[in-house]
């Protein structure tokens, strides 16, 4: 009967209770929002508006990792890109991962043409080619 009568008393107030298993709650969402929700929001709306301004002329990286130039965009979710010189190519515009470099003004002339220069100087004839261990033994010159 001593028993009965401590659990009775301790059963009173329980809404305090309630508020104060909540608050762990209330403050995880309020954490992970700030730090998982909210920046990744910011992330999805600029890599919106970077779509939405893709024009002609722009250099593009797609989502498989490949470089081309934007040669016509041929609606709101579809753009022609080249990828070399004669290959080109319709893709999704949601594909688009970044724009490497802007383009210039549509109807302008390039500036100049050191876009078209490779960076390396093509590769040597296989009959000028030395290879390392000839060299270093004296092979032949």
């Amino acid at each position: 009967m001593f028993i009965s009568q401590a659990w009775a008393q301790g059963s009173g107030g329980g809404s305090g209770d309630f508020l104060v298993q909540l608050f762990p709650l209330i403050l995880i969402f309020v954490v992970f929002y700030f730090l998982l929700i909210r920046p990744q929001q910011a992330k999805v709306r600029a890599q919106r508006e970077m779509l939405a301004g893709v024009k002609r002329g722009d250099r593009v990286v797609t989502g498989g990792g490949i470089i081309g130039l934007v040669t016509k965009v041929i609606s709101d979710n579809e753009v022609q890109v080249e990828l070399a010189e004669g290959v080109r190519v319709r893709i999704i515009k949601q594909t688009i991962t970044d724009i490497v470099a802007r383009g210039e003004s549509v109807r302008g002339p390039k500036e100049s043409e050191e876009d078209d220069k490779p960076l390396l100087p093509p590769p040597a004839p296989v009959a000028a080619r030395k290879s390392l261990l000839g060299s270093l033994f004296g092979g032949k010159k």
